[in-house]
């Protein structure tokens, strides 16, 4: 078969992949603006698990809206949303894919009128100075990670994703947490908080329900959360309990930098990084960042550079293309060119995200949803 290890069957945990294929997290802003699900926001999952990969791995939803929220996001913070996230998970299980959920806190990027971080230090161009967490919003946010990843149980995800950016990367960050309690200073305190939140998962969830993590190997910046902590840090979440990795790299404070930008643009430009952690620890490691093709996508994994390939803006500019990749003769995948930068921008202005790319009748349809959104 064309592409055997990219299109052969894969275990994490309990859950049973059919591929290596997984849609990874892309935040688009189509949740109505009281974090419910739209029927744009379902329509896009739709499409997404329709697509053919394995598992799909919704965009971050929050954990506390009042300290988190958003324009656009999606919540999961109390219990008047657990039939929207019913409806999301059955969506994407319906049409072919296993459902995972992700779950956040933002931490000092949340456009909140007080946005709380490990300390005040500034994070954005154009959001107010964070507020230092206290020792009780520090256990507030702990029980809010854990009862949001019991409602995504409950909801009927096959899986949740911590998100290890945002709050609990400005935790681990040397950056951004200028502690001097037991939370801050050392790595194993700079840990302590981020550990506690998969530690609360894990046992409000139970042993047999798979906890995965969005893993920043690399901040990017020369005084943050570099791999020479944060292989550490991999390790330890192999041990208590986290399922799979999923690597990243980069806050908003690095992404705009101009060697990072052209990094960016190259093809697979996150590998390198996801096998230095795929060394590391046993558990499966997903690659993300502009794996264009499928046969860059078979290589990582010949190589044992990763164990599954994340999709995300390649996949939401082209759904069809694990259908491309598997037709005889192989049909032509559109990619995403390095030079655009519309999706980044849409975003960062709280607006919803539409691929100037996408096929007419594609951006019609969405579109048309679009005018029906609660914004």
């Amino acid at each position: 078969m064309k592409y055997s290890l990219l299109f052969s069957p894969f275990k994490v945990g309990p859950l049973n992949l059919k591929n290596r294929l997984i849609m990874a997290p892309l935040f688009l802003g189509y949740a109505n603006s009281d974090g419910t699900i739209s029927e744009m926001l379902l329509q896009h999952y739709r499409d997404m698990a329709a697509s053919g990969v394995s598992m799909v791995v919704t965009e971050n939803i929050v954990v506390d809206f009042e300290y988190s929220g958003t324009r656009g996001t999606l919540r999961a913070d109390k219990d008047d949303y657990l039939p929207g996230l019913k409806e999301l998970a059955r969506t994407i299980k319906e049409n072919g894919a296993l459902a995972c959920c992700q779950i956040n806190h933002q931490g000092s990027y949340a456009w909140v009128t007080t946005p709380v971080s490990a300390s005040a230090v500034q994070t954005s161009m154009d959001g107010p100075m964070p507020v230092a967490m206290e020792q009780k919003q520090i256990q507030d946010t702990i029980k809010a990670f854990a009862t949001a990843a019991l409602r995504v149980k409950k909801a009927g995800f096959d899986a949740v994703e911590i998100h290890g950016g945002y709050l609990l990367a400005q935790f681990l960050s040397p950056h951004t947490n200028k502690r001097n309690d037991e939370y801050g200073g050392s790595l194993e305190n700079r840990m302590r908080f981020p550990m506690m939140v998969v530690q609360a998962v894990k046992e409000a969830v139970g042993p047999n329900y798979p906890v995965g993590y969005r893993f920043l190997g690399d901040e990017w910046l020369p005084d943050g959360f570099l791999p020479t902590e944060s292989l550490r840090y991999a390790m330890i979440l192999e041990r208590i309990g986290i399922n799979y990795l999923s690597v990243t790299a980069g806050t908003y404070e690095s992404f705009f930098l101009p060697e990072k930008v052209a990094l960016a643009s190259q093809p697979g430009y996150m590998v390198e990084l996801a096998e230095v952690v795929k060394r590391q620890v046993k558990i499966p490691v997903i690659v993300a960042g502009r794996i264009n093709t499928p046969e860059l996508a078979e290589e990582i994994l010949t190589q044992k550079k990763a164990d599954l390939i994340g999709l995300a803006r390649v996949l939401f500019i082209d759904p069809q293309w694990v259908k491309k990749a598997t037709a005889e003769p192989a049909e032509k995948i559109k990619h995403c060119p390095p030079d655009c930068y519309v999706c980044m921008e849409t975003v960062m202005n709280m607006e919803p995200v539409i691929c100037p790319l996408w096929q007419p009748e594609r951006k019609k349809r969405l579109l048309e949803l679009l005018s029906h959104r609660v914004s």
